[in-house]
């Protein structure tokens, strides 16, 4: 058996609240089930937590490490690993949103690793950002 994990879902298990929903949560995600998340709920749980919850940026991104460091959690078309150095980046400041990290682990992921971009403040290890068409 295997399945998604929702933005929802996900947010209930890292906040522990409400107790009803975040133990269901927890049986789901501590299972041995095979489950999914994508990049978009990542960067929607991210935002969620930081924006609405206001958690601090260590704590949310230490709390998503967590979740995907389980053997049964996995990135759905993204390299897991490239997804945990992606959300590495964007833990110490805000200078790195979390949609930010997660396209860079796409690009990490994926290839090639060329992003054509205006913003000055996408992470550029082992990305070269372009503004415009090389000469």
């Amino acid at each position: 058996m295997s399945g998604f994990l929702d933005t929802n879902l996900l947010v209930r298990y890292l906040l522990d609240d409400p107790p009803e929903l975040a133990e269901q949560a927890a049986r789901i995600i501590d299972s041995a089930i095979d489950l999914y998340v994508t990049d978009v709920i990542l960067a929607e749980a991210g935002y969620v937590l930081t924006s609405v919850y206001r958690l601090p940026r260590e704590v949310v991104v230490d709390g998503l490490l967590a979740v995907l460091q389980k053997r049964n959690i996995g990135v759905a078309g993204l390299d897991k690993g490239m997804v945990i150095q992606g959300l590495r980046l964007c833990r110490p400041a805000g200078r790195v949103s979390f949609a930010d990290a997660l396209t860079w682990a796409a690009v990490q992921s994926v290839g090639p690793r060329v992003l054509y971009s205006f913003d000055a403040r996408f992470p550029t290890h082992g990305v070269e950002v372009r503004r415009s068409l090389p000469d």
